[in-house]
């Protein structure tokens, strides 16, 4: 029985109606974090602002490309309902709470460029 490779572009369709499926493809990144967007963790929208800003924080972090960069995905929920917005890096396995926009900048700086935790904003460690 053969498998599948990295190769294959497409999954042949079940039957005819139905079109062929496409692999997907992301780039190389370092690092993942993920933002609760829900509306428990933020009831004003804080958390998808803060997901907004982070195209243009990691530009100009230089964390947008190359060996440092960083994906981010938002999350319905956590179930991490206080202490929001909330946010985990993975695979560092790093929760942290109460990321402000001034939060998200030593965040960034110090966990996600110079590759330690900021100590005082994590509330648990995988």
């Amino acid at each position: 029985m053969s498998s599948p490779t990295d190769q294959d572009a497409t999954i042949p369709a079940l039957d005819a109606s139905s079109p062929a499926v496409v692999k997907p493809k992301i780039g190389s990144y370092k690092r993942h974090l993920l933002i609760c967007t829900g509306p428990r963790c933020s009831p004003g929208g804080e958390s998808q602002d803060l997901y907004d800003s982070l195209g243009a924080k990691f530009k100009a972090a230089g964390l947008d490309s190359g060996e440092l960069r960083v994906k981010r995905s938002r999350v319905s929920c956590f179930a991490a309902c206080k202490g929001g917005p909330v946010l985990c890096v993975q695979p560092d396995g790093t929760w942290y709470y109460n990321v402000t926009p001034e939060n998200m900048d030593r965040i960034i700086e110090e966990h996600l460029v110079q590759g330690r935790r900021v100590e005082d904003l994590v509330f648990h460690q995988a």
